[in-house]
């Protein structure tokens, strides 16, 4: 295990920085073994972009998960970014604990947000960078406002709230739309797809215009996670290949 000073020392020049025309694979530990969850993110260091950390609170999403305790202790445990996603009602109830916790990016849901812009405001108050997701059946359109003020946007292409769903493949058309507004606009604006990501979809995901893909059963739940990594990237590059 790394010394913490060690620890620091690197995560001052791993974060989350602006897009840079790469695709970023980003494991969810929702699917990582709950028992050891610092010894499961060690083993995809070396591979993995960022770390995803799916905070669930029982009401917003039908799960309950993870609080700003856990990211601190992976923020002791990597040296890997860390990514708070949260699928909670009130979630600026809670930024700053999850800022102080270590995250190095936080995202919020547009339908917990009845005043979406201050939330993102806040965060970025905190030095944290300020992401922003959709729900499947949530319009793009009710988001497109926000995009000055994020450094991510995501689009949800399962129903949140559990892992190992089955990826909605019609989701494709609005991260399609979302990459052309970030393109018109041109924002430095990273796009992330989350659920069903896997060798079949990574690609699909990335064509389309995500420059960074969540993935957890893909990747946590198979016997050798680096190398799933390692394939995902594979399917991202033949995927781009392909249609050129």
């Amino acid at each position: 295990m790394l010394q913490r000073s060690k620890i620091q020392n690197l995560k001052s020049k791993m974060r989350i920085g602006r897009p840079n025309g790469h695709v970023k694979i980003v494991p969810s530990v929702l699917a990582a073994d709950f028992a050891c969850l610092g010894k499961s993110v060690r083993q995809v260091e070396k591979e993995a972009d960022w770390i995803q950390v799916d905070v669930m609170d029982g009401h917003f999403v039908p799960n309950l998960t993870f609080g700003p305790d856990i990211v601190a202790a992976l923020d002791r445990s990597t040296a890997l970014p860390l990514d708070a996603h949260l699928m909670i009602f009130k979630p600026w109830q809670f930024l700053s604990r999850f800022a102080a916790a270590g995250s190095d990016l936080i995202t919020v849901h547009l339908e917990a947000c009845p005043k979406p812009a201050e939330v993102l405001r806040s965060i970025r108050k905190l030095g944290v960078k300020a992401g922003l997701a959709i729900r499947p059946k949530t319009s793009l359109r009710r988001a497109l406002s926000y995009f000055p003020l994020l450094d991510l946007f995501l689009v949800m292409t399962v129903e949140p709230g559990f892992g190992g769903q089955v990826f909605l493949s019609d989701m494709l058309s609005k991260v399609k739309q979302a990459r052309q507004e970030i393109k018109r606009k041109k924002l430095p604006l990273w796009l992330q797809v989350d659920g069903g990501i896997n060798l079949q979809t990574a690609g699909l995901a990335a064509c389309a215009g995500a420059d960074s893909l969540v993935a957890g059963s893909a990747i946590f739940q198979t016997k050798d996670p680096l190398k799933a990594i390692q394939s995902l990237r594979q399917a991202v590059k033949d995927c781009k290949h392909g249609s050129k």
